[in-house]
């Protein structure tokens, strides 16, 4: 396994332990090889990302997946932003990280981490696309929202407090 860091600084020599609302202590968030599609948008884009789990349902694979193995759902509003979006991956050593949660490929570091390597990344869309993950564009992410967390699939809800309103 791979980790990862995504970020719109070009020159990140050092990341430094950063206070976190979900973590008691700072921390240095990467995210796995797994999971990184759920990262290749512009960071305050709204997404709602799935996939089926183990104890998913094949109703709830067929209604919301149907040939897909994992989608991510974002807003009309953000395509522009998607298309024109620039990212640096920032390939981290594993030594030095926790798992924090499985099942949205994210770990953390208490410690300073220095990156292996940074690639830019100026392609999101075909990003998003050479991870296997089908993108969704649609209107409002609401409904898709409450459906898929009602479901019995394995999902991530990113950034929801920058989407549309409810209508």
């Amino acid at each position: 396994m791979k980790l990862f860091h995504l970020s719109d600084d070009p020159a990140i020599a050092r990341f430094e332990p950063r206070p976190s609302a979900y973590t008691e202590e700072p921390v240095v968030w990467a995210i796995s090889d797994q999971r990184i599609a759920n990262y290749l948008l512009p960071r305050d884009c709204p997404r709602v990302c799935f996939r089926a789990g183990h104890e998913s349902s094949a109703e709830d694979v067929e209604r919301f997946l149907g040939d897909s193995r994992v989608v991510i759902a974002i807003e009309e509003d953000w395509l522009e932003r998607l298309a024109g979006g620039k990212l640096h991956r920032y390939a981290m050593p594993s030594d030095g990280f926790v798992l924090k949660d499985e099942g949205a490929g994210y770990w953390v570091s208490y410690g300073a981490i220095e990156p292996l390597d940074v690639e830019v990344l100026d392609d999101l869309p075909g990003a998003i696309a050479a991870e296997g993950v089908t993108l969704k564009v649609l209107p409002s992410l609401w409904a898709l929202h409450d459906g898929v967390k009602a479901s019995s699939l394995v999902f991530s809800m990113i950034r929801m407090r920058n989407a549309g309103a409810r209508t």
